[in-house]
């Protein structure tokens, strides 16, 4: 389990294409360091198995079910990615529940300086992402969503599309900075929210039967 809070930024130094899967090697100073054989670390919110450990860099495998499901299908040597060890049993849950299981893929609209006269460094942002129909169920606006790994909050909503309030420490140090107009993003959606909706749809398909009502003794 992760928690959406980004630990650190890495770079992806080879992209080897397979049939269809693919191997990536990944940068990741702070955190290869941390890592032993077979852990888990999300990339781009991603749950993937970091193999053969280097010096301040790991590889990973990525499934045909990763690749057809995600936004790292696109990567390509020197894409900036962000990088989350899995959160300690007991330890603080500073974001909210992230799985490192995507969902899908939605598309960077647009992404702006609240006040384009500010210090960029300094600056606010507003990130709106086109959400794919299977997840707008899952969408409430002030609930959470991963978008790349990173724990975000909705603030608005309108039924296709998402905007987020970017702190300048999250621009930062997140690859949010290196996005443009047209970019694929991971998507995961609260998990409460899934389950709501799935307890929710459940119920809605219960009917009221004299044979279920004999069987529970009416």
């Amino acid at each position: 389990m992760f928690t959406g809070l980004i630990e650190a930024r890495g770079k992806i130094l080879s992209v080897e294409e397979r049939t269809g899967t693919m191997r990536i090697t990944v940068e990741a100073p702070g955190i290869a360091e941390r890592l032993r054989l077979g852990d888990s670390v999300a990339v781009n919110g991603v749950c993937l198995t970091a193999l053969d450990l280097e010096p301040g860099l790991f590889h990973a495998n990525l499934a045909a079910e990763t690749v057809a499901r995600t936004s790292l299908a696109s990567l390509a040597p020197e894409t900036t990615v962000n990088l989350e060890l899995p959160t300690p049993a007991g330890a603080p849950l500073g974001g909210h529940v992230v799985q490192g299981h995507v969902d899908g893929t939605g598309r960077v609209i647009s992404l702006k300086q609240v006040d384009p006269t500010a210090d960029p460094a300094i600056a606010d942002w507003w990130l709106e992402v086109e959400i794919p129909e299977a997840l707008r169920p899952f969408m409430v606006e002030k609930g959470s969503v991963a978008i790349e790994g990173i724990s975000l909050t909705i603030a608005r909503w309108d039924g296709t599309t998402v905007g987020v309030a970017i702190l300048p420490h999250t621009y930062a140090a997140t690859n949010l900075s290196t996005l443009q107009a047209g970019s694929p993003v991971n998507l995961e959606a609260d998990v409460l929210v899934k389950m709501a909706a799935e307890r929710r749809a459940a119920a809605s398909t219960f009917e009221l039967t004299v044979d279920y009502l004999v069987a529970n003794g009416y």
